[in-house]
């Protein structure tokens, strides 16, 4: 046999052997392994062209697929005030007895408008110098110590929001100048009543949803596979209640408890 003839046939057999291996590759890419993975193939009896089919613990994955949301607005039935005292003076000891006599009105004062000990927690006391900075030779900056400052803030928690402005007006007087409020948030004693009502509507919620979507693509809902939730208590300021014989007005507004839910259902 010549070069010519065997370089042809070397070929032949070449161009067979790639065609039954792409045969058999496609044949296995077909087939479920049950790894979960995506196989892909190309479909002879659809001129070609190239399809997918997503596989999902070696099961395909089908159904209908929907979210829910349910929102309940409540009124605030408790405030917490972060408040406190902040004292300087020259020493640390000054600074902290400033501060110590000032926080003492400030307890007493929390007392006798009825607040228990259990609701007022420390969330910080620090004692730190007081620095002036001042420009230097070649644009450098010096430093020098000009005192202390003694910080001591609790958390209150206010069990009748309508008092809330009237314990701020008692504790400014009783902390005069010292005295520091930072911030003031709501919330409700018992949120789970809330929270059963807000999940009852966002089941309703996605329920409607997915017979909406099965009606409009003509198949009928089946066996509930899957449902989930999340979601939590979100501010928001829609409503207002001032406190009334005070000269601090406090606005609770109210909080909206939020609930999610994600379903999946069979289509039959």
């Amino acid at each position: 046999m010549n070069s010519r003839k065997f370089l042809a046939v070397s070929l032949v057999i070449v161009i067979a052997l790639s065609l039954a291996l792409s045969g058999l590759a496609l044949a296995r890419s077909s087939k479920d392994d049950g790894t979960g993975i995506v196989v892909s193939g190309v479909d002879a009896s659809n001129s070609g062209k190239f399809t997918t089919l997503q596989i999902l613990n070696g099961q395909q994955q089908t159904g209908l697929s929907v979210s829910g949301t349910g929102n309940v607005y409540v009124t605030p039935d408790i405030s917490v005030v972060t408040l406190g005292v902040e004292a300087e003076a020259i020493t640390v000891a000054d600074a902290q007895k400033q501060a110590g006599d000032a926080m003492n009105a400030v307890m007493n004062a929390l007392t006798a408008n009825g607040i228990a000990d259990k609701d007022v927690q420390t969330t910080n006391f620090s004692i730190q110098p007081v620095w002036n900075y001042t420009a230097g030779i070649n644009g450098s900056s010096q430093r020098t110590l000009e005192g202390y400052q003694v910080s001591n803030i609790v958390n209150v928690t206010i069990r009748n929001v309508d008092n809330t402005g009237t314990i701020i007006d008692a504790v400014t007087v009783a902390g005069g100048d010292l005295t520091r409020v930072n911030n003031i948030s709501f919330t409700v004693e018992n949120p789970k009543p809330y929270n059963n009502q807000a999940r009852a509507l966002a089941i309703k919620d996605a329920m409607d949803k997915a017979q909406q979507m099965a009606t409009g693509a003509s198949v009928s809902l089946g066996k509930l596979l899957y449902i989930s939730e999340s979601g939590g208590s979100v501010p928001a300021f829609m409503a207002y209640k001032e406190a009334a014989g005070s000269d601090t007005s406090i606005s609770s507004g109210q909080l909206a408890i939020s609930l999610s839910v994600q379903v999946v259902y069979a289509i039959e």
